[in-house]
């Protein structure tokens, strides 16, 4: 399902996207990361929806990431697999959470994650963008991170907020009309699934 979309994958990366399922799987049954319901659909629900920010925007090499609430490494491990030259840093609240998303990683030889166990407000560093899948309200993640997006630009969009939201995002979006871009994965997907799913980017 991954290749359909992303045809250019190197044969480390099919291979690491491969194993994705069994290692989460895995995992899951030890610590919850994923609805139990849910786990069969690990690919589209989770993964392709997390590289559905890679339809809006192909990161420069060397850029800066910092995936909040990552909980077991979504959108972040995904997007390391397909970036191999861009740097995550994976952050949840939830220790069990994070050390699922660790210990993934490291079973597929990923080495461009880092990874805390804490609060988006404890972190001083700056990123060219910070990402999220529906971890809290816009105006909540803006107010927590516009203090971690560096100045220099390196890539296409300007530095900001690039997140995963589903439903009707009008009232969220709104103090940010003029700024924001939404756009519709069913533009990129053709998976039902994908229907009221979007991304927002929020330039900061």
């Amino acid at each position: 399902m991954i290749e359909n979309y992303f045809p250019h994958l190197s044969a480390t990366q099919k291979e690491q996207f491969d194993h994705l399922f069994a290692l989460y799987s895995d995992w899951n049954s030890k610590i919850n990361v994923i609805s139990r319901k849910d786990i069969d659909n690990l690919y589209t629900h989770h993964v392709l929806h997390s590289l559905g920010i890679a339809k809006v925007i192909t990161f420069s090499k060397g850029t800066t990431l910092m995936d909040v609430g990552t909980g077991g490494g979504f959108p972040g491990i995904p997007l390391a697999i397909l970036f191999p030259d861009i740097r995550i840093h994976l952050i949840d609240r939830i220790g069990k959470k994070i050390k699922v998303a660790t210990e993934v990683a490291n079973a597929i030889g990923l080495n461009n994650v880092t990874f805390q166990h804490g609060s988006a407000e404890e972190v001083k560093t700056q990123f060219d963008f910070i990402v999220s899948r529906a971890v809290m309200p816009l105006d909540d993640l803006i107010k927590i991170t516009r203090k971690n997006i560096k100045k220099e630009q390196i890539n296409p969009l300007p530095n900001g907020l690039i997140c995963l939201k589903g439903g009707e995002l009008q009232r969220e979006v709104f103090p940010y009309r003029k700024i924001a871009e939404i756009f519709d994965l069913s533009d990129f997907f053709k998976e039902e699934y994908f229907q009221t799913k979007k991304v927002v980017f929020v330039p900061l």
